[in-house]
């Protein structure tokens, strides 16, 4: 592949080869014993995240919101939510951040606004065809009445995607009904975005995450919208759909690169764009965002095939776009890999379904074998640290949580689990966003020994004697991954992590050159996870760092190097074992 030449030592291109930290606010920590994490929380924990050696901090939505869809909901831009903290809160943590090196990432969600936002409540006050009515998306109804939604439309989480509003017009909101779409034709939204984006950028911000950055621009005015559907796995790649991935959403971003490069030095952005990979580049481009989430690595299987083709897509796409890759493997959104790495590998028609079927029945489906599960995430984060570009890493993923499948159904707090029939369609998001565990001792007490969860305690997540317990239930199996116990564990998945990513700040070359090795390629027979075809992944950088993960059966023979660093150990005779990954210096 093409190489770049990225000059570490400058800022403006700090991003290009990061290790970015997600933090998902109301479950990392709380400190004030509401059961809700805190930024407070964040800056008190802002020594771990440096030890542990990321380059910046993502952190999803802490504005104020009810909470229909976990703060992606947003009542106020350019505000913390008080049960989170305050802008003092914000402007410490930037500070604490800063001090030790690391950068802060802002989550902005630019496709809609909560219900709640004055502008949104201005428009419901306005009489159709008002100015504060076209900053959101109405339309008359169908029907002699008007009393039939605009399309048929399913809204992401389940349920129409129109709701009516008592004057007899109907409002866009492909989420929530909380959740109303913004009209990007409108002057005053493209204006008041950028007036956010440098509010942030002014308190210290360094750039942004942006929420369904494909979602923005619109064309509501055609007459085939009933054949399309807001839920599409596949998007066309001529930027033809009417709600996704269309041509001109790229002039918004090019005003906002106008804004970011008023900083010095220019602020970055990432989009969250759920495109086809000959898509995403457009995105990455230096005149918009600059960076774009690759999730075709978080889409599959622990299976040899599926993670070189997702390789592959990642580092073409950057190629094209000038920019870097960017690799992750687990979000707020997706089943955490530890998990879905432990359950059968069967390719499905859509990513993660198997999981989601899992899920959905509380983790009683399919056997998940966490051991296994575990080694694959071990052998899986030394693959993805050594690939060029930038990784993202979410809260928990370190410690190498598993997902919580069997949160009760009452205690949910995801919309999609409230929008769906239990049997047929999704159990949600939560159990990936269940508060951390810290302190092993603190665990939650249980009325029942055969319970699994408890309450009066919250593995060190709140303070001691927190009048609350955490806003989602901790499992007591939490108490063999709370940090304090992985901290003393030489062998855990913490210190792995810890030892991986420091050697990456040394080893990562200057360059996105990557060589595939003679070593890299697949096996003849289906030796792999539950049958798949298994073989190998093996790579170098252009200063020797090489990495080699083996899928299949049989122990493989490693190139002539010195091992620098392995996932889990290698045979007496030096060999690779199947589902472990080693880095050497060739």
């Amino acid at each position: 592949m093409m190489q770049q030449e990225i000059d570490t030592a400058d800022p403006a291109l700090w991003w290009k080869q990061a290790v970015v930290y997600q933090v998902y606010p109301r479950s990392f920590k709380d400190s004030r014993g509401s059961g809700l994490g805190s930024i407070a929380g964040v800056t008190e924990k802002v020594d771990y995240l440096a030890e542990l050696g990321v380059d910046a901090i993502w952190l999803s939505p802490f504005y104020p919101s009810q909470l229909a869809d976990g703060g992606y909901d947003v009542d106020d831009y350019r505000n913390v939510d008080p049960k989170l903290g305050t802008m003092d809160d914000f402007d410490e943590l930037s500070r604490a951040a800063h001090e030790r090196g690391i950068k802060v990432v802002v989550d902005i969600v630019p496709n809609h606004s909560s219900n709640l936002h004055e502008w949104f409540e201005a428009a419901l006050a306005a009489a159709p065809g008002s100015p504060e009515r076209d900053r959101y998306i109405f339309r008359n109804g169908k029907g002699p009445n008007g009393d039939q939604p605009p399309t048929d439309w399913i809204a992401s989480f389940g349920g129409p995607a129109w709701t009516r509003v008592p004057d007899g017009q109907w409002y866009l909101h492909m989420f929530t009904k909380e959740q109303p779409d913004w009209n990007w034709k409108n002057p005053e939204v493209r204006a008041d975005f950028l007036k956010t984006l440098r509010f942030w950028l002014d308190h210290g911000a360094d750039g942004f995450r942006v929420d369904v950055a494909h979602g923005l621009a619109k064309d509501l005015d055609r007459d085939d919208l009933e054949s399309y559907k807001i839920c599409e796995h596949l998007l066309p790649s001529d930027g033809s759909h009417p709600l996704y991935d269309r041509d001109e959403v790229h002039d918004i971003y090019r005003e906002w690169r106008k804004v970011f490069n008023e900083y010095n030095p220019p602020a970055f952005a990432v989009a969250e764009a759920w495109v086809n990979p000959d898509r995403q580049h457009l995105y990455a481009s230096t005149e918009e965002l600059g960076q774009v989430f690759n999730f075709e690595f978080a889409k599959k299987d622990w299976i040899r095939d599926d993670m070189h083709l997702a390789i592959e897509e990642g580092l073409e796409s950057a190629e094209r776009s000038g920019s870097s890759a960017t690799w992750v493997m687990s979000n707020h959104d997706v089943i955490r890999h530890a998990s879905r790495y432990g359950l059968p590998q069967v390719p499905a028609l859509s990513h993660h379904q198997l999981a989601k079927d899992w899920l959905l029945r509380d983790g009683t489906t399919y056997e998940e074998n966490r051991e296994l599960g575990a080694q694959r995430a071990r052998a899986a984060i030394l693959m993805e640290l050594a690939l060029p570009g930038s990784t993202y890493i979410y809260q928990g993923e370190e410690l190498g949580l598993p997902e919580v499948a069997d949160i009760p159904w009452d205690e949910l707090e995801d919309p999609t689990a409230f929008n769906s029939v239990r049997e047929q369609i999704e159990k949600g998001r939560d159990g990936c966003r269940v508060p951390l565990p810290w302190i092993a001792a603190d665990a939650p007490k249980l009325d029942n020994p055969d319970d699994e969860f408890g309450h009066d305690g919250s593995f060190g997540f709140s303070p001691a004697g927190a009048e609350h317990d955490p806003h989602l239930p901790q499992p007591k199996w939490y108490k063999d991954y709370a940090v304090d116990v992985e901290d003393a564990d030489p062998n855990s998945m913490l210190n792995l992590y810890r030892k991986a990513l420091s050697l990456r700040h040394n080893l990562m070359p200057q360059d996105t050159e990557l060589q595939w090795l003679d070593e890299d390629r697949p096996s003849d027979v289906r030796d792999g996870a539950d049958g798949q075809r298994g073989g190998v992944i093996a790579y170098r950088r252009s200063n020797g760092w090489a990495s080699v993960t083996n899928f299949g059966e049989q122990p493989v023979e490693l190139p002539q190097g010195e091992v620098i660093l392995v996932s889990d150990a290698l045979t007496a005779d030096g060999r690779l074992p199947q589902d472990t990954t080693v880095w050497l210096q060739l």
